[in-house]
């Protein structure tokens, strides 16, 4: 049976497999395919982190009856890396690899951080406490593109 935590951990590794390709593109100075693979990376981000703080953190929120906690760690972490994203976009622009490549491995290790309290503690205790919902909500969690 697919579950949050299968379903999230599974578009952390994709996220993962772009932004290795983004590395890859700019460690050749590949400027041209470094930008569309960062693209790529950056829109699979932001979709991941849509469906977590739109989807997944309010219901986790309804469910605790507060906002604090695990998802406020979360949330914070998501912006932390939106400002690293920012950076590595403006590197590309400039084709300054140098920086880039520098970002690259400060968000690598921000991400692998992340990932790891989401996957080991936030998406099981997400399972646990809306395992009724996990039909309606794992649709949701599904679908492209959901700006909720």
């Amino acid at each position: 049976m697919e579950t949050i935590t299968t379903l999230l951990s599974q578009q952390h590794h994709d996220c993962d497999k772009l932004f290795a390709q983004t590395e890859a593109s700019v460690a050749t100075t590949q400027w041209e395919r470094a930008t569309t693979d960062f693209d790529r990376f950056l829109a699979a981000m932001e979709q991941h982190f849509t469906r977590e703080e739109q989807i997944l953190f309010p219901q986790v929120e309804n469910h605790m009856g507060h906002t604090g906690g695990p998802t406020a760690v979360m949330r914070m972490e998501h912006e932390q890396m939106r400002q690293i994203f920012t950076e590595m976009a403006a590197c590309i622009t400039h084709s300054d690899q140098e920086q880039y490549l520098g970002l690259a491995e400060t968000l690598l290790i921000l991400m692998q951080q992340h990932n790891a309290k989401e996957e080991q503690i936030l998406y099981p205790m997400s399972d646990n406490l809306l395992s009724h919902q996990f039909p309606a909500l794992l649709e949701q969690l599904h679908q492209p593109g959901n700006k909720v």
